[in-house]
């Protein structure tokens, strides 16, 4: 089991939760549920910031709303293992705007590619397009997400 942060106290802890639950909330409001002053809060707001606790605040979209409904996972095996293969499929999955996260994972396979399409008919064009020329890609598996369960899960603090 991993310890604790030791720079986070329960205050700290309070003010991520709150953040993580709405990351619009006032200084006002954030003083006020933690028993601090607007002042107090609002340092260690920028605290969390600067120590690199909190690295964003930004809107949550709905994916569906803005043409990219359907969420696919794919599973991709590289034909080699040589550093610089890996370094090419990660600088070029990086430029790819329907990818949302892409992780290297130990396995059956190399990587893990999270990416959001409009629907499925047009996921053949994105396999085609940006997936299969990434360099180095060898096999792909994909797993269409038919509902989600557990989006976008708080980090517990």
């Amino acid at each position: 089991m991993n310890p604790e942060p030791v720079d986070l106290d329960a205050v700290d802890r309070s003010l991520l939760r709150l953040l993580q639950e709405d990351g619009r909330r006032t200084t006002l409001d954030l003083a006020a549920r933690v028993g601090l002053s607007p002042t107090g809060a609002s340092q260690r707001v920028k605290r969390l910031f600067r120590d690199g606790f909190i690295t964003a605040v930004r809107a949550v979209l709905n994916p569906a709303k803005i043409g990219r409904g359907m969420l696919v996972f794919i599973e991709v095996r590289l034909d080699h293992a040589a550093p610089h293969i890996f370094d090419r499929f990660a600088e070029a999955v990086a430029k790819a705007p329907e990818v949302l996260e892409c992780h290297m994972v130990v396995g059956g396979f190399d990587y893990l590619v999270k990416a959001r399409i409009a629907e499925m008919a047009d996921y053949q064009d994105f396999l085609k397009r940006v997936i299969l020329p990434l360099p180095g890609v060898k096999e792909t598996h994909t797993y269409a997400s038919i509902g989600d369960v557990k989006p976008d899960a708080l980090l517990p603090v």
